[in-house]
């Protein structure tokens, strides 16, 4: 072979090195974002969505593997270094027998799953089963039946106050209000023998509008599934604050027996509104309370009376079952070690078209848009992480079992968790967010193209031109908890929302194409928004958490809590301890924000210590002791309220405090926190005495 010309040579090098600098420079720091953002494919969105949703995938099934192996093929495509977690868990994945009849006056059996619809081929989906909740109690109850609105902890002491039993009694509950685990945890406790629960038309059905397949809400033989898991913390039921490693893996983890679980003993199942009517329309007991009255055509009453009984039998199998967590991984070109973490997960109870697939199909998009950027020569400083959580919907077990088991890496790598679940399920945004994060949801939301108005994001969002748009606090119900109230990373939870048919099986593909968004650009928009947020929180040098935010959200929830205890007790004279820490954190906040807006540029080591203080901050909120509603719940800022499963409960363990209406432990409370807070403005002190 003939040798090249030296001048050959040269040229080639001058072209190919011009033309790799070129696409590099193209695509840098600032550059990155517009790239970005221009390179949004909103047709991958769509593909993902169909292939995700193809056929039922429940946590331990054939096919919710096949949900796995697709999404480790597609990122590795994209050009992360995807890993499998594997974890051996407590599991109700298939219901089992059920069966729920009237037996008096007249015996009725009734339906226990959605009708078949010709205008939805996936309802005939041979894979879909009858409604079920996971971790039911096993049992066979004949009684009587109490209607109990929504089951929630003042509706059992109405009740109460009312003089009326439901010992001995089968009760039936709508669904709202709280998490349906607690329904079946105040029934159980007030000695009901079994629970029914259904989706009264007043929350979602004919009230509000056209029901499915003519519009988006439940018809009348729409059933919402889900799990009745309400343990004290989060996570595999046998194995509280360790990973439930896999059983035939080199690490052995101890398990509980499951008699010595929490749960449930009644046989509970849900039903559709139109098999509920058949009981309600019979009840001749006294009429609810007014605020009680559903939507069904007729007084509701509390007692149904001697000659109606109710016959429920539940036989649900729960074994140990494998399920895996993927987490794909961008390796970061300065940072590395410093990680933001995206996730939603995987599993669902149907099809999962929405809940929560239409996160898991933002995230894959995302991930190939960002190896199209590796590819063209772009690398993030920090290291960006796309996680898929198995058995969320057993409750939110997949992530839980993940953080336990990375807890200490997390401890020092982990800069942001945000979460996707059902990410883009509807055309209304809204977002809820750590203090530290919530400007960094809004300033993206400003750069963001809003596809169906000749708007951005931010404006459509910020509907009332106020100071700021909504942001809500986290709650509980989805995997951002873990990262949260357990290891204390600053989370965000956030995404589309609107009318579904949330947890049934008319969830599906089919669905989202005819009332979720049928021309299909609500993804690519909130890729677009999580998007600007990895990248923003990878290439700043230094982490650009909101550190001012602390101290004006801490004194409003201060505040409230305040107004709330004096509600009961006149004589409270408020928390004076954690006032005053948080005047000095907003002090010292300020000085912060003022000195490091100056700093001009930092070398790598003296960015790298930095950086590493800053990751420690939230941590100031993580109590050892933890909550005296379940000490897996650390963080003194944000927890689940512990008697509904899904609100926010701001200053936890101050709300636990007035939820029982008692004073007691208040000082101890202003202790606590304001050695918290004051831990922080030291953290900050010494992070401002640490710039040059």
């Amino acid at each position: 072979m003939k040798k090249p010309s030296y001048l050959y040579l040269l040229i080639y090098c001058l072209v190919s090195h011009g033309l790799l600098a070129q696409t590099k420079s193209a695509i840098k720091k600032s550059d990155s974002e517009k790239y970005f953002l221009s390179n949004v494919n909103d047709k991958r969105f769509k593909v993902h969505l169909k292939k995700l949703t193809e056929r039922p995938h429940v946590a331990g099934s054939i096919e919710n593997e096949q949900v796995r192996d697709y999404m480790t093929m597609i990122m590795n495509k994209a050009g992360f270094e995807v890993t499998q977690y594997p974890y051996d868990i407590y599991l109700s994945n298939k219901p089992g027998s059920s069966e729920l009849s009237i037996v008096r006056p007249q015996r009725i059996p009734l339906n226990q799953k959605e009708d078949i619809l010709n205008e939805d081929p996936f309802s005939s989906d041979p894979l879909l089963w009858k409604g079920w909740n996971a971790y039911s109690g096993n049992g066979d109850a004949t009684s009587e039946i109490v209607y109990v609105n929504y089951g929630r902890k003042e509706d059992f002491e109405m009740l109460k106050e009312l003089g009326v039993s439901i010992k001995g009694k089968i009760v039936l509950a709508r669904y709202g209000g709280n998490f349906r685990g607690y329904k079946a945890k105040f029934a159980e406790a007030h000695g009901a023998s079994g629970l029914i629960i259904y989706t009264d038309p007043k929350d979602s059905g004919f009230t509000k509008g056209l029901v499915y397949p003519e519009g988006p809400y439940y018809n009348s033989s729409t059933i919402q599934r889900g799990s009745l898991l309400t343990e004290d913390f989060t996570g595999d039921p046998l194995t509280p604050f360790e990973p439930a490693l896999p059983i035939d893996g080199k690490v052995k983890i101890k398990r509980l027996n499951p008699k010595d679980t929490k749960l449930h003993k009644i046989p509970v199942t849900p039903i559709g509104y139109g098999e509920a009517e058949k009981i309600i329309g019979q009840m001749k007991g006294d009429p609810v309370p007014l605020s009680w009255q559903g939507g069904l055509p007729f007084t509701y009453r509390v007692q149904g009376g001697d000659q109606l009984i109710v016959n429920l039998k539940v036989d649900q199998p729960k074994k140990i079952v494998r399920v895996y967590n993927v987490v794909g991984k961008l390796k970061g070109s300065t940072f590395p070690d410093e990680w933001i973490i995206l996730g939603c997960h995987y599993d669902a109870w149907g099809f999962g078209a929405t809940d929560p697939n239409s996160g898991t199909a933002m995230l894959l998009s995302l991930s190939e848009t960002l190896g199209e950027m590796v590819k063209a020569g772009f690398r993030p400083k920090r290291s960006i992480l796309i996680g898929h959580w198995d058995a969320e919907e057993h409750g939110v077990i997949g992530s839980a079992e993940w953080v336990e088991q990375m807890q200490e890496t997390l401890k020092s790598n982990a800069i942001a968790y945000m979460n996707f679940d059902g990410g883009v399920s509807g055309k209304n945004f809204s977002t809820s967010s750590a203090p530290s994060l919530k400007k960094l949801a809004i300033d993206a939301s400003k750069k963001v193209d809003h596809p169906y108005k000749n708007k951005s994001l931010y404006d459509v969002w910020n509907k009332t031109n106020t100071s700021e748009p909504p942001i809500g606090n986290l709650g509980g119900g989805s995997d951002h908890i873990a990262f949260y109230m357990h290891a204390g990373i600053p989370s965000l939870s956030g995404g589309t929302g609107g009318a579904n048919l949330y947890h049934s099986n008319y969830d599906s593909f089919e669905f989202y194409k005819r009332f979720v968004d049928p021309e299909f650009k609500m993804g690519a928009m909130i890729e677009q928004w999580s998007g600007l947020m990895a990248l923003k929180l990878s290439n700043s040098d230094v982490i650009p958490y909101d550190l001012n935010r602390y101290a004006s959200d801490l004194k409003k929830h201060f505040s409230d809590a305040e107004a709330k205890i004096k509600t009961y007790n006149s004589d409270f004279s408020g928390f004076k301890l954690s006032n005053a820490s948080i005047s000095k954190l907003d002090n010292v906040s300020k000085i912060w924000s003022k000195r490091i807006s100056i700093i001009k540029q930092l070398k790598i080591e003296k960015l790298k210590n930095i950086n590493k203080q800053l990751i420690g901050l939230e941590k100031s909120f993580i109590d050892k002791k933890g909550m005296y509603f379940g000490s897996w719940y650390k963080s003194l800022y944000a927890a689940t309220d512990p008697f509904s499963g899904y609100a926010s409960w701001i200053l936890p363990g101050i709300e636990y405090e007035i939820a029982l209406k008692r004073s007691s432990k208040l000082k101890e409370w202003d202790l606590r926190y304001s050695k918290a807070i004051n831990n922080l403005s030291i953290k900050i002190v010494k992070l401002t005495d640490s710039l040059p």
